[in-house]
């Protein structure tokens, strides 16, 4: 730079023996504190316009990132510190992701120099490649198994929206984490756009198909198990994690002192026991682990109805009866739903119990979860208000409670169109 001398903070540059040409500077860094940083460029000025561009931002207070940290390192450190106060399956889940998907694609490259163009990039591959090439899948199978791209035909296996949207949501959690520590500036991840899944809502049961569900269940050890799923719209996890101990049963059998020592229907009713849901049972990796409820909401207490509470009465009656064949083999869990020997039932061996049972209701294709669907469902058509629906279930919003309602059925439509030409006439 031709001229007197430089003020302190202008930086300098040079030429090194190769040709480039070299800046260097002080410049804020995000630990606070001010670090020399150099730039280089194939000509003196692009490296002077390079090096300005650096201290103008530091004067802005706009910091550079203080260590070079690659992609797989920061991820394994938020992994280890923030990603791991989340529950057991969110941490399985993010797992999975950094491992399959963000450290091989994205892994080697410097945090701060990670831009939004290489993420995009990153997504739409995701999107149109297939996942047995990419991931080299059918060529590690056994030879008289290969059937994609070991054999030159694709299969073109892409990953659904909802998994790359999965993808896009933990990359830019930990950026966000990193920009919060003040290791890097902006998160590139927000600047990309995913596509949102579209969601198949189903609405569950109707009313005839979930009287035939209760009946194809009467004869089943857990069928006080469908009665609360039906009734009360609980998750499989909560139903799984109930204890004997979550339910309030006093003053329910008292007699009435109108009825002496008859028991009285009408007093029942109105000191029926109440059920707390206070913890939920999942499989995380090989283990089971009791965790809390999904969310504040799903912590919730239920009077339970009459027919519920019998459901529940006959069930212990039962799992005495299961105890006292066990003998010293039964395990104490007090749990409500257990296993013949006492212990926690595996949710996903829960299918064992609950295929049998739809297919005898004639209800081949749905899901146990859509007995939650159902409970919703047949609530609000009864002209209960949302607000109460959404507590009974545990909702953590109303839209999510009105959405399950939203998918409207053909019969439903011709009634709402009926009921206007009527009024128009």
């Amino acid at each position: 730079m031709a001229g007197g001398k430089r003020s302190n903070g202008e930086g300098s540059v040079y030429q090194r023996k190769d040709g480039m040409w070299i800046g260097a500077a002080y410049v804020l860094t995000t630990t606070g504190h001010r670090k020399r940083v150099t730039v280089s460029a194939t000509t003196e000025s692009e490296a002077w316009k390079k090096l300005r561009k650096k201290i103008a931002d530091s004067d802005a207070g706009i910091p550079v990132a203080a260590e070079t940290w690659t992609l797989e390192s920061y991820l394994k450190y938020w992994m280890s510190t923030v990603a791991a106060t989340k529950r057991p399956r969110t941490i399985e889940g993010y797992g999975v992701v950094v491992r399959r998907h963000l450290v091989p694609n994205l892994g080697t490259k410097r945090l701060h120099r990670l831009t939004a163009q290489e993420v995009r990039t990153f997504i739409t591959r995701l999107r149109n490649d297939c996942r047995c090439c990419a991931e080299k899948i059918d060529a590690n199978r056994p030879k008289d198994a290969q059937r994609c791209c070991a054999k030159g035909k694709c299969c073109k296996a892409v990953l659904s929206d909802r998994t790359i949207q999965q993808i896009h949501a933990v990359l830019r959690n930990a950026l966000a984490h990193a920009m919060r520590e003040e290791v890097i500036t902006r998160n590139v991840a927000r600047l990309v756009q995913v596509k949102s899944p579209r969601y198949d809502v189903n609405r569950g049961l109707t009313a005839d198909q979930a009287k035939a569900l209760l009946k194809a269940a009467d004869k089943d050890r857990l069928k006080a198990l469908y009665v609360l799923a039906l009734y009360l719209g609980m998750r499989r996890g909560e139903l799984l994690g109930l204890r004997w101990k979550d339910i309030d049963w006093d003053k329910w059998d008292e007699p009435c002192a109108e009825h002496a020592d008859e028991f009285c229907e009408d007093c029942a009713e109105q000191h029926a026991p109440s059920l707390q849901i206070r913890q939920t049972l999942q499989r995380v990796g090989t283990k089971l682990v009791f965790v809390p409820p999904k969310t504040d909401r799903s912590e919730r207490v239920m009077p339970l109805p009459l027919l519920v509470a019998w459901a529940l009465v006959d069930h212990w009656d039962g799992q005495d009866d299961e105890a006292e064949a066990a003998g010293d083999r039964w395990e104490e869990s007090g749990l409500i739903f257990a296993t013949v020997l006492g212990g926690p039932i595996d949710p996903t061996y829960l299918r064992s119990s609950w295929y049998p049972i739809r297919k005898r209701a004639g209800l081949d294709n749905v899901r146990f979860h859509d007995i939650r669907h159902s409970c919703v469902t047949l609530l609000l058509r009864l002209g209960v208000p949302p607000h109460i629906v959404r507590d009974i279930v545990g909702h953590s919003n109303i839209e999510v409670t009105m959405m399950i309602y939203a998918a409207v059925s053909l019969e439903d439509k011709r009634e709402a169109l009926k009921r206007l030409t009527d009024e128009l006439g």
